[in-house]
């Protein structure tokens, strides 16, 4: 008969699994870089995403209504402003007597602004065509927006009134208004109007450019 073997078993020693810690240590690095990619393309922005989703170009779906309500919201918009410094003179005769007995006569420094522009509020949508990339706008004609006098330039140059009149309380506004009048038409005489149109059709091809159309066409 054997003897007995009495010895007592070898301890269980447990050791790590590897290839489960490697997958964990996968699965974590693959949740960063997947959060950090995400994090980028926000970043990136939707124009810039679809460059990159499209090899490199930005492709911009802009349809007329957009294109109309970006136009409008200009409203009235300013494109030139004409100034003029002048010598305007007024007077009151009396029928029977010389000026120097009864006249008014007044002289006025005048310095004024005319501005003008387009009021693309009122642009119909008729006028507006959109054919892909190509977008054309025919703009409302141009107008004088204001004419007005600067009254802390504005000053009373001389004033001679007659040894028996007073001065005339009227005189001096109708030669305002008679200022405006003449500084009005020379601004149209210089051709205020034209260069409104040119500055807004400047203004208008930025703006659409911007939005993306590669053809831009004002009339």
């Amino acid at each position: 008969m054997s003897p007995i073997d009495t010895r007592e078993p070898d301890a269980v020693v447990a050791r790590p699994v590897r290839g489960l810690n490697g997958i964990l240590v996968g699965v974590v690095l693959t949740i960063l870089v997947i959060g950090a990619a995400l994090w980028a393309l926000a970043g990136l922005g939707v124009v810039e995403l679809g460059r990159l989703l499209h090899g490199g170009q930005i492709h911009i779906n802009v349809d007329q209504p957009t294109v109309i309500r970006q136009i409008r919201a200009l409203q009235r918009l300013e494109t030139v402003s004409y100034t003029m410094d002048k010598i305007v003179s007024g007077a009151r005769e009396n029928p029977i007597l010389p000026q120097p007995l009864a006249g008014d006569r007044l002289l006025l420094m005048v310095h004024g602004e005319v501005i003008a522009g387009l009021d693309l509020s009122k642009l119909d949508p008729s006028q507006v065509s959109v054919h892909g990339n190509h977008v054309s706008v025919h703009l409302p004609p141009s107008e004088i927006f204001t004419t007005r006098l600067d009254s802390s330039k504005t000053k009373v140059y001389s004033r001679d009134t007659g040894l028996f009149s007073s001065p005339d309380p009227n005189l001096e506004g109708e030669v305002r208004q008679e200022a405006e009048r003449q500084l009005q038409a020379a601004a149209l005489q210089d051709g205020i109007l034209k260069t409104a149109d040119q500055n807004a059709r400047q203004t208008l091809t930025s703006l659409l450019t911007g939005l993306g159309f590669g053809s831009v066409e004002i009339r």
